[in-house]
């Protein structure tokens, strides 16, 4: 086995689109996978800094790319983004990861760009204990968000590069011995927890390098981007301070402004004073209906749909809205927004072509409407393929079409005059085109909603069931129910309505389900990240939280002060009833469950008043008023909130390879109530 690494070469986006197709495990899945076209146009719309190739014998078995953006995220001053690191299973175990991650390193340190941003499945734990054991830390979020990932920062090219000038010939020469950064840092556990410390206000981390016999330890300002203090240490014990050298780039810190605002007709558009995102607000809706991307003047740079840049920008009010201008040396960008009897609109002005603009529509209940005129449930991997991994393989609307959304107070229409991509049924990529004014002009209307007297049924694909409901069986009258809770486990590990078995758990032991490396109970409570959050939407059910038991069917965690608690009849006829107390957490709060379904299942949902029946192969992710799932022998588990009247608790349902994921979702600081019952035929709307 002779394995080569370099850099990636003309020719290859077919053979590395055929290893990530071969693969399910790969890093950026596409549903329905992706060409070597599609691959190719990815890395240039990335701003690829290099793209990295492990081949044997001529066929390409790894890659390794470092990025200034992914779509999802834009690199500040200094950083690169990794991503698409995959090594084929049958070489994981040799050198390939090791030298694919010590060359990229090697090459950001040549490039001037210093820190490295990744992000990492938490469950896959070797690929996770990877990353931690080269000195990979944790600045924000620890627990996996929506898109099921966490992100670290690797700042070991920074503290070298600012304490290079000032070392000694002897910890040069060690420094130029170094093949790993395995061996230079100290080990980090395994924990989902960050790595930040406060001193004076400023949060830092904290670096101990080993290079032979001598060490340095460091203190890094990840807001600024900068090392504040480091020291190296000599065999015989004696420290001293280092003098730093600044890096070639400035960081721009966010200034956190409040946010522009201005309205009509029940909406409210607020435009951020730092990145420039607009979100278009709705009384009654949780979260933003509407949030679009600011368009940079360097193309190469657009805000991904998570996360943009700070940037220097000037914003006026105008009549019934804003106008934005970014200027990058002579480039200009100047957007004007305004909002006017439901109509938003965006005009743009440059000098030189922009970079693109990512908006994502937040109903999150409702139907999508194709150009093909089809109705789909709004949701990841409905209508359209998933392409949130890798952009490049959205789907191209036709321009002279629309786009519509309809949900249950509102409906979202887009004209399609200029190039539209559909990333997914709920985010798109809008580019600018200049009319003949020299003006690019985007256009959205929303339209409020009439109340809906009655359900419709929409039939949706049913994969695996085929046109013919299988048969159920109902479970014997006077059944016993029986719940086990455990603490320890952190919920509830058995459920069982006579021989029906609800709920799946591997108690007493702990697994990883989809992006959740603990999965221990088959029911269980989380406070998460918002659903509609931008930077990480709502996580995956990881709990940090230790419990106590207040009763058999209830528990209580202390340092979170959340509790809840089951109330279960003996007449199986009559709901399981979950009640949640959390008054004091800022997050919204979730109770979680992993039902006992077949790997492919039905799914019935009811969404602003629409009842759709779904196979569960069909959907990545699916929010829901109420929702009725087929269990493993026929059965049909109802979820549904207790209190009808609470339209702000709703459910996300959730495929994964690991089984089919349901989360109840209430918003912070209210208490709240789920009902679940099994039945023997799925209930009515």
């Amino acid at each position: 086995m002779s394995i080569t690494i370099r850099p990636y070469q003309e020719g290859d986006a077919h053979d590395i689109a055929a290893l990530y197709n071969r693969h399910r495990d790969n890093p950026n899945p596409v549903a329905g996978g992706i060409t070597g076209d599609e691959l190719e146009r990815e890395l240039a719309e990335r701003d690829t800094g290099t793209f990295l190739v492990a081949v044997d014998g001529g066929r390409v078995v790894g890659t390794f790319g470092l990025f200034h953006n992914t779509g999802r995220r834009s690199a500040r001053a200094g950083e690169l983004i990794a991503d698409m690191f995959f090594v084929a299973p049958a070489y994981r175990n040799g050198v390939i990861t090791g030298r694919l991650f010590t060359e990229a390193v090697e090459w950001m340190v040549q490039s001037g760009c210093l820190v490295l941003r990744l992000t990492v499945n938490p469950a896959n734990s070797v690929a996770f204990k990877l990353y931690r054991r080269v000195g990979c830390v944790s600045v924000g979020q620890t627990v996996p968000g929506e898109d099921g990932n966490v992100e670290l920062h690797n700042y070991i090219p920074l503290v070298l590069r600012s304490v290079f000038a000032d070392l000694g010939p002897e910890v040069r020469s060690a420094l130029g011995g170094l093949n790993s950064f395995g061996t230079v840092t100290e080990a980090r556990d395994d924990e989902l927890r960050s790595d930040v410390r406060l001193v004076d206000g400023v949060r830092t981390v904290d670096y101990h390098l080993a290079l032979g016999d001598f060490r340095i330890t460091a203190s890094v300002d990840v807001d600024r981007g900068v090392v504040r203090e480091a020291e190296v240490t000599g065999p015989d014990g004696a420290s001293r301070a280092l003098r730093l050298t600044e890096p070639p780039y400035h960081v721009r810190a966010p200034r956190r402004p409040e946010p522009h605002r201005f309205g009509s007709g029940g909406l409210v558009c607020e435009v951020d004073g730092d990145d420039g995102t607009l979100s278009v607000l709705a009384e009654g809706h949780h979260g933003p209906l509407f949030v679009s991307t600011w368009p940079s003047c360097r193309a190469d740079r657009p805000a991904g749909w998570r996360e943009g840049e700070p940037r220097d920008l000037d914003v006026v009010p105008v009549e019934n809205g804003v106008r934005v201008t970014e200027r990058c040396g002579g480039d200009e960008v100047v957007g004007t927004v305004t909002l006017a009897e439901g109509a938003l609109r965006q005009d743009f002005a440059f000098t030189s072509r922009p970079g693109r603009i990512f908006q994502t529509v937040g109903l999150r209940q409702g139907a999508f409407v194709h150009p093909d005129g089809e109705r789909h449930p709004i949701g990841l991997g409905l209508g359209v393929r998933d392409a949130s991994e890798a952009v490049a393989a959205s789907h191209v609307v036709p321009s002279g079409t629309g786009l519509a959304w309809q949900g249950t107070s509102w409906e979202i229409r887009l004209p399609v005059r200029e190039p539209v991509r559909l990333i997914h049924s709920a985010l798109l990529e809008r580019g600018l085109a200049a009319g003949p004014d020299g003006v690019a002009r985007l256009r959205t209307d929303f339209r409020p909603v009439a109340a809906r007297t009655g359900a419709r049924t929409d039939a949706g694909t049913r994969a695996g069931t085929g046109a013919v409901r299988p048969a159920r069986t109902a479970p014997k009258p006077g059944a016993a129910r029986r719940l086990e809770v455990s603490a320890s486990a952190a919920g509830v590990t058995s459920w069982k309505e006579g021989a029906t078995k609800v709920l799946r758990s591997p108690y007493p032991r702990t697994r990883a389900f989809g992006y959740n490396p603990r999965w221990s109970a088959g029911m269980w409570v989380t406070a998460e990240n918002s659903r509609s959050g931008r930077a990480s939407g709502l996580g995956w059910g990881v709990r940090p939280a230790a419990w106590e038991e207040k009763h058999p069917l209830g528990l209580f965690a202390p340092r979170e002060r959340i509790g809840w608690e089951l109330t279960a009849p003996e007449d199986t006829a009559e709901p399981v009833r979950a009640d949640i107390q959390a008054p004091d957490s800022e997050e919204e709060i979730v109770l979680w469950l992993t039902p006992n379904t077949p790997r492919e299942t039905t799914v019935l949902l009811d969404s602003a008043g629409t009842r759709w029946e779904l196979g569960s192969a069909g959907l990545r992710q699916v929010w829901a008023a109420a929702a009725t799932v087929r269990l493993a022998d026929g059965s049909w588990l109802d979820c549904r909130p207790a209190d009808a009247a609470h339209a702000e608790a709703e459910l996300v349902l959730r495929t994964t390879p690991s089984g089919l994921l349901i989360g109840c979702v209430s918003p912070a600081r209210r208490p709240s109530a789920w009902q679940l019952a099994v039945h023997s035929e799925p209930t009515s709307s």
